[in-house]
């Protein structure tokens, strides 16, 4: 055999399918053929009437169930009251409700996929597509192509499928309705929701220990979930731990670039909120090394360095900062309540 530096010359058994070019190597001599569409497969629903019916109650069924989840959402909201000193109350509520917007979704969904498995036409074909607006016979075509796919998918003629997939649908958003509608009872919110349990003076305690937090006891590098002392005692503590919570890290201080005042923080020790300002949830992944806070929703990125400004992701506004200092006893306390609304920004309005 020649020596060949653009390839290797086949084997006597391949060279009915690939031929050798001395300027191409190895080439594929023939075009692998199509092999078009699988045989049909008749379904049970497709030669039998009584399956058919069958399908059709058990679709029926699922949109039903639909309804009835989406009912029972908006029952378990007001039979199992949420209530703020509870945390049983609260997990039951939490438990209930998902259950019944779970089966609302599920009913839906799996009504869907079972009728589109069992009833729907499910013959394969294929199409050649090309960028055109299409002539106008061309449109009037696709007119009767929808008129043909309505009349084989049953939609007009099944009517119990037909309106119990419109109750379904109809009721599934009203849970989302009435607990956006019942989230507070205020004529007007926004006060309520400007204000934290921060004040000059109050200690920062651990959570949920509620133990205090000397200056000494946070090392460079280390991270602390606080909130203010008597969180843990006070009506509506999870209401005021949503708003209040806070992290608190230790840097060194020379990595600190800050646009603030020195008298933010105290001895390399910084205070922010938890709160992300997209949409609320708790940031509370803390990287040791880049000195970078994460919130696990949205991936939004904050630099604790310079003044926890956003670096990455969905949020728009820097997290706000807890002004902080020691007592005579060398615990940390707070100057006064945040200088600006925390969480998300639509919060961030004036009072009517």
């Amino acid at each position: 055999m020649s020596d060949n530096s653009k390839g290797v010359v086949p084997s006597s058994g391949e060279s009915d399918e690939y031929a050798y070019s001395a300027g191409a190597g190895l080439v594929l001599s023939d075009a692998i053929a199509d092999p078009g569409i699988e045989p049909h497969r008749v379904r049970m629903t497709d030669k039998s009437v009584k399956h058919e019916k069958l399908a059709a109650r058990q679709v029926a069924t699922l949109f039903v169930i639909s309804i009835l989840g989406s009912i029972f959402a908006i029952f378990a909201y007001f039979f199992w009251p949420l209530d703020g000193e509870n945390l049983t109350a609260v997990r039951t509520n939490t438990m209930f409700l998902g259950l019944g917007i779970t089966l609302g979704l599920f009913g839906i969904g799996f009504g869907a996929v079972h009728w589109a498995k069992t009833l729907m036409p499910d013959a394969e074909i294929s199409e050649e597509r090309h960028q055109t607006r299409g002539s106008d016979e061309t449109r009037a075509r696709a007119v009767e192509i929808i008129k043909l796919a309505d009349s084989e998918s049953g939609f007009s003629r099944r009517k119990l499928i037909r309106r119990t997939m419109y109750g379904a649908l109809a009721l599934f958003p009203l849970p989302a309705i009435v607990f956006f509608k019942d989230m507070t009872t205020e004529a007007n919110p926004v006060e309520k929701l400007r204000h934290t349990m921060w004040a000059a003076g109050k200690r920062l305690v651990q959570d949920p220990t509620g133990v205090p937090i000397k200056a000494s006891d946070v090392t460079v590098g280390s991270a602390f979930h606080v909130i203010p002392e008597g969180l843990n005692e006070a009506p509506h503590m999870l209401e005021e731990k949503s708003k209040a919570a806070v992290l608190l890290v230790r840097l060194d201080p020379k990595d600190i670039h800050s646009q603030k005042e020195s008298d933010w923080g105290y001895n390399g020790i910084v205070a922010y909120s938890k709160i992300c300002t997209h949409v609320g949830c708790p940031v509370a992944l803390y990287e040791q090394q880049s000195h970078h806070l994460l919130c696990p929703c949205h991936q939004s990125t904050f630099d604790i360095t310079n003044d926890c400004a956003v670096i990455f992701g969905p949020a728009t506004r820097a997290l706000p900062q807890l002004q902080i200092d020691v007592d005579d006893q060398g615990y940390l306390i707070a100057k006064g309540d945040f200088s600006e609304p925390v969480g998300p920004s639509f919060w961030e309005r004036k009072a009517n």
